[in-house]
């Protein structure tokens, strides 16, 4: 039994409780490894566990009502909440595990869902679940996107063709992303990132400030009420140009941000109204049809990035060195998200409900998380921190992109005199 670890997973109920505590200790008593996991309300109140049972390790979840079940409006809406969040929550603390070189061999029934399927992709630092996967990737993907996955194919066949071993730049650097980097032996994939102007980077160049390729111009000027806020103190959103929430899933923002009570800047199209909570937020907010976005990240007032985790979004976080709330909706976007959780841990990433929509509660929740004063905000914190120092490592004088970058540049001359 010495290699045997076993996962129990208890409804947080006192008669579940009881006797799967009572099991695990039978298990323990046979040698074997238990990972006790229940609902992060129940395992709160558990303060004897840890004494009578030292040799039990317990592992939390949360169920979306951290403050117990009876927060719940009703049995049904905590039953689909504990669904939703538990089957992700378990999946994640399985994967981690098995990253750990500490996998699970046997558990108990747990929570079923489409997170249940595991996926190992070689490079990548993490196994995936079939939810963690780009949207194109999945069966029920939308018509609207059928043309992603044949244009992939089109390109690896032109690189394909050339005939050798072909370079190919990334938005990326080696610290971020080195055994992604090193996991495609087929071409010499090259990280040259981030791609970022100048002045918000390594500081080279202080008057490039600017991409300068913007379809959008500035219309409202946010830098004076910036200015006006305390430092980590606003909650920054950008949600890309493309997507349109629903009118549900707009109010459920507005609900959480009003809720969590911090001051917040919000960059949202005009199609997306947010007309009926203008009056109400008009003290804690401004709203923009537009903005720079590395000018903001970069403000010290900033404290949160609540992104749709687009690649550009990442990157210019990560450089920027401000935490995320991850709110992914198509595409690499839900990949990206996986990452910036679990593995470069600057963030959290939002869980809808059956019905695809995150609700406020949801949203008030994480960001009191991330921007309270609590351990996992502050954790969090300083690993955004510590990827701004690598980024700005990584395009230095010496740094694995600028050395990337350099040797890809001999290279063109020495093929031009060929």
């Amino acid at each position: 039994m010495v290699n045997c670890h076993i996962l129990l997973v208890c409804f947080p109920a006192q008669g579940h409780i009881n006797p799967s505590l009572q099991f695990a200790k039978r298990l323990l008593q046979m040698g074997a490894k238990v990972t006790f996991s229940t609902s992060v309300s129940a395992i709160r109140r558990m303060s004897q566990v840890a004494s009578t049972i030292p040799e039990l390790t317990l592992a939390s979840f949360s169920d979306g009502y951290d403050d117990g079940w009876t927060s719940a409006p009703d049995v049904q809406a905590f039953m689909l909440s504990i669904r939703t969040f538990g089957s992700e929550a378990l999946t994640n603390l399985i994967m981690d595990k098995e990253n750990e070189g500490h996998p699970f061999t046997h558990m108990n029934e747990i929570f079923t869902g489409e997170n249940s399927q595991i996926i190992e992709l070689p490079g990548l630092p993490l196994l995936l679940s079939s939810s963690d996967l780009p949207s194109i990737m999945h069966p029920s993907s939308p018509d609207a996107y059928s043309f992603a996955l044949p244009a992939f194919k089109e390109h690896f066949e032109i690189l394909d063709r050339a005939g050798t071993k072909q370079k190919v730049l990334v938005n990326t650097f080696d610290a971020l992303e080195f055994q992604a980097l090193r996991g495609i032996n087929k071409y010499d994939v090259t990280g040259i990132g981030p791609l970022i102007p100048s002045a918000f980077l390594d500081g080279k160049d202080p008057l490039d400030t600017s991409f300068g390729g913007d379809l959008i111009q500035k219309t409202v000027d946010y830098m004076d009420w910036l200015n006006s806020k305390d430092k980590s103190s606003v909650i920054y959103l950008a949600f890309g140009s493309y997507f349109k929430f629903s009118e549900q899933q707009m109010e459920e923002i507005a609900k959480g941000l009003i809720r969590s009570q911090k001051p917040f800047l919000w960059v949202t199209r005009a199609d997306n109204t947010l007309d009926r909570y203008m009056k109400e937020v008009e003290n804690q907010a401004l709203i923009v049809p537009w903005c720079s976005q590395l000018e903001v990240l970069s403000h010290p007032s900033v404290g949160c990035f609540m992104t749709h985790c687009g690649w550009n979004s990442c990157i210019e976080s990560l450089a920027s060195g401000v935490p995320v709330l991850a709110f992914p909706q198509w595409t690499d976007q839900i990949t990206n998200a996986k990452l910036i959780q679990d593995f470069w841990k600057t963030g959290l990433r939002l869980t809808a409900t059956d019905g695809g929509i995150v609700m406020a509660d949801e949203i008030a929740r994480c960001l009191e998380s991330i921007m309270g004063g609590g351990e996992r905000g502050e954790d969090m914190r300083q690993q955004a921190q510590q990827w701004k120092m690598l980024a700005k490592e990584a395009v230095k004088e010496g740094g694995s992109s600028n050395a990337n970058l350099k040797v890809f540049m001999d290279q063109i001359v020495v093929d031009s005199h060929e």
